[in-house]
Order: C-alpha cells, then structure tokens, then sequence
C-alpha cells in the first residue's frame, strides 16, 4: 500500500497510536469530553488500520480495531448489559473502498461478478448511540452503547424526549430491541449554549457533546429541559424479526411509530451507492442535524447472518465518511524534528486556526522534496486540511510567488550538529550522529524496549525520557544495570516498591532474550523483524553474525533469501562506527541470548514465502507468523513477485489485490490450519 516507515518505526507508532486512540474513547464514549473531532480521531483510527494492514504481525493486543467504544466509567447511572453486543462500523473515505467492500461482500458469499448486490443507504447521524428494549410493545430499558457489551441505563432520561415512544402500535414481537441515535438538532443546539451562556451554566462545544451531556445525567428532569431528538438505524436482540431485509425492517419499524431517516434508501449498484452519498453531501449544510457520513448495509438480512462479524464491526456493513475540511492559515515558523534513525522531518508551526472543530497549530511537511514542491517558507499563507494523516498537511501555498527566499533545509543536525546528507536515491536527510545524538538515543531506547523488540512491561516512553534526563541511560546496556538504582528509583516522584520491584523483575526477565528481537531492537536501518529472524536462522548467533559482517562475507550474507545489498550495507556501516561496537559489546557483557534454532517441520509450505493479511480470527498474527517457521516457510510483510503463498482473513486489501495481480495461491484461514494439522 506504499507506507514508507520502517517495521520498527510502525511498531512505535501504533503504541503510541493504541494509546492515543484509547484516551480519546475515554474521553468521547465515558465522560462525554472529547478533545479532538471526530475526522481527526478517524485519521487517528485510519492511520492505525493502514499500519496494520502493512505490518498485520505487528497488531497490537490492545489494538483500537479490536475494541469497541470505552468501558462505562465511574457514573450515578446503574450499568446494563447488553444482551446482543452493540457494534461499530468500518469506515471509506474514497470511491474505491466503497467498491471494494461490495466486492468483498460478493467474494466472501460467493456470487458471481456481475450478482446484484442490493444495500440500504442512510446518512449517519452524529450523536449517542442508544438501544432501546420493547417487551410487548412497551418501553422497559434504554441503555447507551458503552463498551458495545456493557452501557448506562438511561430509561427514565428517555422517557422525556418526544420522539421516542413510550409504547409501539402494530403487531410487535414479543421482545424487540431498537438502536440509533439521541441527537439535538443544530437550531437546539445555538438555543441551548445562548441559554446556557445567559445562566452562567456549561457552554457545549457541539451538538454530539449536548446530547450526551444531556442524556447522562443523573437527574431526568435536566434532560427534560433539553431538546433532544431520536433516530432508529437497526435494531438488537429481537424475539422474531418480521421482515426478510434491512430496508423493509426499517420501514416496518417507522410503521411501529419509531422515527427513522427520510434519507433512507435502497440501492442496487455500488453507482447507486455513490450518487446518494453525493446527495447527501451537497445536503449536508442544509441538514437540521449534523452528520459525518454515509451508512451502507447489505439489504438481504439471511445474507447479513452469513457474512456475520469481525472483530468489532459487521462485515455487512460500511460509514462512508466525508472529506476532511480544509482551511487557510500562516505558516509562521518550520521546526526540525529528529527521530530515531535520524530522519530530518520538518515540522511547520501555524498561527492557529479551527479545521473541522478542532484547533490546528502544527503540520507535517514531511521531507526536504516537499518542501520544495510547495515552495514554503515562513510567513507563507497556506490551505490544510486534516484528512487520512494523523498530523494535518499543507494542499497549497497561496503566496509562493512572493519575493522571498526560499527555504535552506539544514545540512546539520539541528541536535548534536552532526552532518546531515540524504542518501544516493533517498529524500529523507538524516543525522550522521548515530548514538551520540541524544534525539536518536532515547526514541532508540524507546524502540529496543518495544513490544515487537525486547517487550519489556513498565519501561514506557515516558519513564525513559525520566530515566535518560537523569543519566541514568545512555545506551540498552544501562538498561539492565537499573537495578543498581533501586533506592534512587524510589526517591522519584510515582514510584512505590512494588512498581520498581516489578520494572526491575521484567528487566532481569530479559537477560537471555530472543536473539532475532534483540537484533531488531538495536534499530539498525533496513533490518526489520523478519530480516532478524531470516539472518539469524542461518547465523544463529549474534557473534556470528558479526563476524560475517565484519569479514565483508556480503555473498554468506546476500545468498540468504531475503537479505538484498541494503541490508548489507546497513550492517557494514553499523559495524564500522566504533561507538555501535561498543554500545554492541556492552549489551553483550549484560544479556546472554541463546543460539537461535527454528525447529521446523516437513510441510506443504517448507522452502515457501508465505505472507498473512486480513484479521485473523482464530489466531494472533505472532502466532501465524511462527507456525509458518515451524512449517519451515518464511513468513513476510509484503506481498512480492517472491511470495508463494498469501493467508487471507477477513479485512485482505491491498495485499490480496497485489497477490491476484500476481497470480499467487490464495488461501483462508481455515485452508492454512488444514496446512498447520498436515504438518502434526
């Protein structure tokens, strides 16, 4: 999918993002507070699908696609359970992904081509989500969405808003269960805040915070003073379900007197799909309530029940989300960041200026080459817009042909004024300074303690920064000496006996670690976790591969499958620097890994590139990766003209797009457990 990042940077990345992310459910789902809109925290959740699609044996177990929501916090309101669970929904934000979900609706139920393919289409409200239990027609519970297993009981709340009804008139299944969306429509909204304002009470930032302030409350009567709105898109737990598809489902509930969107259509071609999607937008501004997309579902429900679930979304069903505002600002300044490999990224500084909601102060400008196409400089009048990056991007420079010189993108390091080059065919530039530029230390310590590397539970980014701002880590090596400061440790703010014990304790849990994750760990460039793995199954030991390297065996090391002249390189100029070797040999003096063997067996795939994309259901991505080994295969990243074979879950993309391309075997999960059980 064209992601440049190296598998160690990615691994970071999505820590930070599982964290980020997490906080911010916390935030919108628990406490009704969100910081961020909900484009940003899209790009946020998107920016983490495209980092596991690229890396799939990198998901994290705390992964955002695998959680739905925020567990309720601690509130007046009783908790409920909800007897089916409350779902999210995938997102598109292009054409193609819309297309492509149909596509996979018609491979995964087997149907030809050219079969018709039928999806309702609404637009997507943005409020709070709502599940609202019928028993004979009568209103018993409402329950907000919570954690999709567990929300608040909001029964007595939802008894004031107008639009909900206390009980259903038809012919109505003995138990029924009835989910959309409390929302307050846009002229409420400005009514309420220049009412709340008045009184000195809380100003809301927008309609979805007032309907969720307005709904949790522990006090019903303070919900019965807010014009709140309702909704219905689906529906939960149900006795019997009347209907045999989702649009007939839909109107037969209006029919019942729930209020569902007058934007609800059917459709029948993914052209059709597209053109309501349009319709819709172009309505947007004019809407009385505010929206953020498009939903899709497949019509037929005994095709909904086959295609059943992933993780946290049906696969049956897709938001089509809107396109990320843009807006114009200054650039006023560009600051230089350094990472951990060294990589020069410009970062620009705004006067600050609202995109969507949310106030925007810093953008990426990538690399020295964009720069130069946008012809940036400080003091320039620039449009950005939030879209699929978590850091905003320039789109356009308004001044560029204004008299001023153009910008000098710094031949030092802005850290340790180290020189700063760009490799022969690469843009990035990056610090020559290794080790001893302090940037590149501590975001390398941060990598060596990663979760793909040593994994070492307790030592986080912050603690890192603490412990190195103290001198007390200036390479891995020191890490394992930490013990010796166990009283010191102590006398820092946040630190009890038991939290230190069990840093220490997961520390000296490491001292013969995994050869190929300690290699990975030390972040020597174009050497990723699978290239560890394949230069150690030959290797086997760390000395050994270094020796290799230093005796320039670049043919020992080239005829591994796998290992190309980059990777070669990269070990050589590692081993040249004298600081490597030593932070090198330290390491070595405190942690002893054991030889790395791979016990493999006869298989189907032995001697075989195997590549794993998709959610896998059965199995964490770790553990496909090291059945393959013992299968005597090597498991890649990357779908290639060399790969033999590709495992898909549910979710494939791009990889599995490439592998058809290609001509490559396909094959599902359960075919490759038939491969694993062959093999015994």
């Amino acid at each position: 999918m064209g992601i440049e990042i190296s598998e160690a940077d990615a691994a970071n990345e999505l820590m930070r993002l599982a964290r980020q992310i997490a906080h911010h459910n916390r935030l919108y789902h628990a406490e009704d507070a969100p910081e961020v809109s909900d484009a940003e925290y899209d790009a946020l959740v998107r920016r983490n699908a495209e980092l596991e699609a690229a890396f799939p044996h990198l998901i994290r177990s705390d992964s955002p696609s695998r959680q739905v929501g925020h567990e309720v916090a601690a509130s007046p309101l009783s908790k409920v359970t909800h007897a089916v669970r409350m779902m999210s929904l995938d997102n598109a934000f292009a054409d193609d992904e819309v297309e492509d979900f149909v596509a996979r609706v018609r491979r995964y139920l087997n149907l030809s081509a050219d079969a018709e393919v039928a999806m309702t289409a609404e637009d997507k409200i943005d409020g709070l989500s709502c599940s609202l239990r019928y028993e004979h027609g009568t209103l018993v519970r409402a329950a907000t969405r919570g954690d999709g297993q567990v929300g608040e009981d909001v029964t007595a709340n939802v008894a004031h808003i107008a639009d909900i009804p206390q009980r259903l008139s038809g012919d109505i299944p003995e138990v029924f269960e009835i989910r959309g969306e409390v929302y307050m429509a846009k002229a409420d909204f400005v009514a309420l805040n220049a009412a709340q304002e008045a009184s000195g009470g809380k100003v809301f930032a927008n309609p979805r915070n007032a309907a969720a302030g307005s709904l949790r409350q522990k006090d019903a009567s303070v919900t019965a003073a807010r014009p709140l709105r309702f909704l219905a898109h689906g529906w939960g737990a149900a006795s019997a379900i009347p209907e045999d598809t989702q649009y007939a489902m839909m109107q037969r509930m209006a029919a019942w007197g729930v209020p569902v969107s007058p934007l609800l259509v059917r459709c029948e071609t993914p052209a059709a799909m597209l053109q309501h999607y349009r319709s819709i937008e172009h309505a947007r501004a004019d809407l009385p309530y505010d929206i953020d997309g498009v939903v899709y579902k497949v019509d037929r429900l005994d095709w909904q029940e086959r295609l059943g679930f992933v993780a946290k979304a049906p696969r049956w069903g897709l938001a089509h989300k809107f396109p990320a505002e843009r807006a114009e600002t200054t650039l006023e300044a560009i600051d230089i960041q350094v990472g951990r490999t060294g990589k020069l990224t410009p970062v620009g500084r705004l006067t600050p200026v609202t995109v969507g909601g949310v106030v925007v102060s810093n953008v990426t400008l990538h690399n020295r080459d964009e720069i130069a196409r946008l012809g940036v400089r400080p003091g320039d009048r620039v449009v950005i817009q939030r879209a699929g990056d978590v850091i905003p991007q320039v789109v356009a420079n308004l001044t560029r042909d204004a008299p001023r010189e153009a910008y000098q993108f710094p031949d030092h390091c802005p850290e340790c004024q180290s020189e700063a080059v760009a490799e022969e065919g690469e843009v990035d530039v990056r610090c020559t300074g290794g080790l001893i530029c302090p940037a590149q230390r501590t975001e390398r310590l941060k990598h060596f303690v990663s979760r793909a590397a040593l994994d070492i539970e307790g030592l986080g980014e912050k603690t890192i920064d603490a412990f190195f701002a103290l001198g007390w880590l200036e390479s891995p090596a020191d890490i394992f000496r930490l013990k010796a400061r166990r009283s010191a440790i102590l006398e820092q703010e946040g630190w009890k006996d038991k939290s230190v014990d069990n840093l220490l304790a997961a520390i000296e849990a490491k001292r013969a670690p995994d050869a190929a994750r300690l290699l990975f760990g030390l972040g020597i460039r174009h050497v990723g976790a699978v290239t560890a793995r394949d230069l150690l199954k030959r290797l086997v030991t760390l000395p050994a591969l270094r020796d290799a390297v230093v005796a320039g065996e670049s043919d020992v090391l080239t005829s591994i499958d796998g290992i190309g002249p980059a990777v070669v390189e990269a070990l050589g100029d590692f081993f040249h620097e004298p600081h490597n070797v030593a932070v090198w040999d330290d390491l070595l003096s405190e942690v002893s890994p054991p030889p790395y063997v791979v016990e493999t067996k006869d298989s189907a795939v032995a001697g075989k590139t195997v590549v794993f994309t998709g959610a896998l259901e059965t199995m964490s991505r770790d553990e496909a990766k090291a059945q393959a080994e013992r299968l005597g295969a090597r498991a890649a990243g990357t779908v290639s003209a060399k790969t033999d074979l590709v495992v898909v879950g549910p979710g494939a993309g791009s990889k599995l797009k490439k592998a058809q391309e290609l001509g490559i075997e396909v094959i599902d999960e359960a075919a490759w457990a038939q491969i694993v059980k062959a093999a015994g």
